[in-house]
């Protein structure tokens, strides 16, 4: 009873841990019910997984993990890797093709291009048995980039010195705190050339070319889907879902396939900060030699 004489009620901290019991059993049977379901629709049956590959590709690890996931699991008889890329950093964008490549000796797969599949996101695709595409699908791009800023005239505006101890000439080629030199313009050359001849083998093994044949598209340009299936750097016209229809023919699946996804785990709140710097990610891979295509 309070000094004005009213007495206050008395809480009862039993009904209160009831109701947050109750509230986090709800949850988790609302999560179980979408785990359960996501079960349900996948059914029994032979099956074709979609493998995605979507933006530039940085890393492989993903990827291949869900490809290999797919080639182990036994209700899946093909698989379609979807490509949305314009390419990517040039390790991994092989890693990536090598492993279609391996996984297509024991399963099929088709390469299914979207919106873009130039330049690294058109290497991975040479993995796969079939490659169909839209007609309006941007190809090719076939080549090898590396830039890098050079910022000596804003360094010397603002008064900044860099000091750089190294145990080689080319060290620190690249470095945005000096000038390019002519040996490092040889090097670099050297490198992209290399890089470049082996996109080129690719292109001549996975599409049936001589060399002779592919250097001519091999400048860097982009083809529509249309002029792509003509000059024979594509196998045929075709949707996503006609893609399914193909891998599930090839994997002797009957009817209208059905399809099986790897599962996204929801972001974290690790997820959305390393989002943030996506773009400064993305600009730092600029420095790097990459298979990559893209409008400025």
């Amino acid at each position: 009873m309070d000094q004005t004489g009213i007495k206050r009620p008395k809480t009862n901290s039993k009904w209160l841990w009831w109701g947050l019991g109750s509230f986090f059993a709800l949850v988790l049977a609302f999560q179980l019910g979408i785990w359960s379901t996501g079960l349900s629709l996948e059914g029994s049956g032979k099956k074709v997984g979609i493998v995605n590959v979507v933006g530039p590709i940085l890393s492989s690890e993903s990827t291949v993990k869900q490809l290999e996931k797919f080639r182990e699991r036994g209700d899946v008889s093909a698989i379609v890797v979807r490509i949305d890329s314009p390419g990517g950093l040039v390790a991994p964008t092989q890693e990536i093709y090598e492993k279609i490549k391996a996984v297509r000796m024991e399963k099929p797969v088709v390469s299914s291009l979207g919106t873009v599949a130039a330049s690294g996101g058109y290497y991975i695709a040479l993995g796969g048995d079939t490659l169909m595409a839209n007609p309006g699908t941007i190809i090719g791009s076939i080549g090898v980039v590396i830039e890098f800023p050079v910022m000596t005239e804003l360094l010397d505006k603002v008064g900044i010195d860099f000091e750089t101890i190294k145990s080689g000439e080319l060290k620190d080629v690249g470095s945005y705190s000096r000038k390019v030199t002519e040996t490092d313009r040889v090097h670099l050359n050297e490198m992209v050339t290399d890089m470049y001849d082996q996109f080129v083998s690719a292109v001549a093994i996975g599409r049936d070319m001589t060399i002779d044949d592919v250097l001519p598209l091999a400048d860097g340009r982009v083809f529509t889907g249309l002029k792509s299936k003509e000059f024979g750097l594509i196998d045929t016209i075709g949707t996503y879902e006609d893609a399914i229809f193909l891998a599930g023919s090839m994997g002797d699946i009957s009817g209208k396939p059905k399809t099986v996804q790897a599962q996204k785990k929801r972001p974290s709140l690790l997820d959305w900060i390393s989002g943030n710097l996506g773009q400064t990610v993305s600009n730092w891979f600029d420095e790097l030699p990459a298979y990559r295509w893209r409008m400025e």
